[in-house]
């Protein structure tokens, strides 16, 4: 046993197999897990590069961009490698293997307008955490809605959630700015069982299916949201503004009020009240310091760059083009006083490199032909079926999926350009197919490692893994439901129905 680091190895700790597996443990990482996956990964990649024979139908370029796709899913599933390093490297192996000619088409994700919106947009979200302003903003909103019981609490939180979609770009990075809101709020219960199912109610219901609610509605609020808008627009050749894209989900909000019914109703939560009830909120607020002005020139800044997001039709400038034109105005020398080291520091650069990576991968299995033969396999499984019962087997197969992955990034990159090739094939609508599909991804509530958003809610201690588990699958069930029952009459109502490809676009 190596005492240091509490490792059991069968070498002794200085030796060169024992420094390795104490570094990876330094890192938060299971040695044996981390390794097995590393090595795993880079096996199936040479073994279906090499060795596995050329599948019929699959071009030489399509198992290539197979092999990166296998390489890059097991170093995700097992986080034996960063994310974001993990994308960083997927444009070479498309290139080192033949499943891209020039460095440039491979990497071609690195300069898709909607990876520049999101580094905008994390650049947004630190100049706001180095401001002070999400907290802020969170009390605040708190303190205004005069919460006293755990019901009110889920729902103000919703609230702040909702505020916090417009300027922070990621349902973890909410999450995380929440967190220490939530946890302040719980420890003034006490442990009796009803106050012990208040918290994890408000824990799982605010951090986790709160956060990623929120982000739906909002085109830059959730990065799956933004692979969507991206494959739209290379693949298929259209353009959804953000002012559309929430025309399109804010119906998804419904999703919240039934959830949260749910969940309190599952842990019995009526008529638990706050212990010191909104005194207690007040107190947290009043320990800010007063609104500076550095505070009020920001969130113009934001809201001018919201305004134009949302008149994109008017004034024909895009989202992207309009993030960069904030970011240029922060940074006028002298008009704040940032320092760019803590701006850096606080911007999620592994999941920028993340979304860069998976997007050039999702481009790659377009361009090989690999998500074409891989909705060929998929086809006779649904084909000859109606469009809800297609949806459905869509739906579970995702779910089950996302049981051994974290990033909902990296599911997503995979699986929309399969599902807009499959589309035609059953003659379905590939927009309306698409985001059906992937949309109940946002939904992997069966075990907390299925969201990053949920790893931080798990770090409060407030429930175990069976109290998520078991409120969580009915959930799934209620996600999938309302796909079919409530979203896709909706999109059929907005002018695109999943059961006509033919339908005009509706905007």
């Amino acid at each position: 046993m190596n005492e240091k680091s509490g490792i059991a190895t069968s070498v002794p700790a200085n030796s060169f197999l024992g420094r390795f597996a104490e570094n990876i443990h330094a890192r938060g990482r299971a040695p044996v897990k981390t390794l097995v996956g590393f090595f795993s990964a880079w096996a199936v990649f040479f073994f279906i590069l090499w060795i596995m024979p050329l599948p019929e139908g699959m071009s030489h370029a399509g198992k290539s961009t197979l092999a990166v796709l296998a390489w890059a899913t097991t170093m995700w599933i097992t986080e034996a490698l960063p994310v974001g390093i993990t994308g960083l490297i997927i444009p070479m192996l498309l290139v080192m293997g033949g499943a891209a000619s020039k460095f440039p088409a491979a990497a071609n994700g690195f300069s898709q307008p909607v990876v520049f919106l999101t580094l905008a947009a994390f650049i947004f979200a630190a100049i706001i955490q180095a401001a002070g302003l999400d907290r802020r903003i969170a009390l605040t909103l708190l303190k205004k809605f005069r919460v006293k019981e755990v019901g009110g609490i889920i729902w103000a939180m919703f609230g702040v959630n909702l505020v916090l979609s417009l300027i922070i770009p990621a349902a973890n990075a909410r999450a995380a700015t929440l967190l220490p809101v939530v946890n302040g709020i719980t420890r003034f219960f006490g442990d009796t069982p009803e106050e012990r199912a208040g918290k994890k109610a408000i824990v799982i219901q605010t951090l986790v299916y709160g956060s990623m609610i929120s982000g739906m509605c909002i085109m830059t609020a959730h990065l799956p949201n933004l692979i969507l808008v991206g494959l739209f627009e290379t693949e298929l050749a259209y353009n959804l503004s953000y002012f559309n894209w929430f025309l399109l989900q804010w119906p998804y909000l419904g999703m919240f009020v039934i959830t949260q019914w749910w969940v309190r109703r599952y842990f019995k939560t009526r008529g638990v009240k706050i212990p010191g009830g909104i005194e207690k909120v007040k107190e947290m607020h009043a320990e800010l310091p007063k609104t500076s002005q550095t505070e009020w020139l920001i969130l113009a800044v934001f809201a001018l760059v919201g305004l134009m997001w949302m008149t994109e039709s008017l004034h024909k400038i895009k989202a992207h083009n309009a993030a960069l034109m904030g970011i240029a105005v922060v940074f006028i020398p002298g008009l704040f006083g940032f320092k760019w080291k803590m701006l850096q520091d606080r911007t999620i650069w592994g999941t920028w490199l993340l979304l860069a990576g998976a997007m050039s991968m999702s481009a790659a299995m377009g361009t090989s032909g690999l998500a074409g033969w891989l909705s060929d396999v998929i086809h006779p499984i649904a084909a000859g079926r109606p469009w809800w019962a297609i949806l459905l087997i869509l739906m579970v197969g995702t779910h089950i999926i996302r049981l051994g992955m974290l990033s909902n990034v990296a599911a997503i990159a995979m699986l929309a350009p399969i599902l807009i090739a499959l589309a035609p094939k059953l003659g379905l609508h590939p927009v309306a197919f698409t985001m059906l599909v992937s949309d109940t991804d946002t939904f992997a509530y069966i075990l907390p490692t299925q969201i990053t958003a949920a790893v931080i809610a798990y770090s409060s201690g407030t429930f175990s893994m069976a109290d998520y588990a078991k409120v969580g699958w009915v959930s799934v069930l209620i996600a999938i439901a309302y796909g079919i029952l409530v979203m896709a009459p909706w999109y059929a109502f907005m002018g695109i129905p999943v059961w006509d490809p033919s339908a005009p676009w509706p905007f």
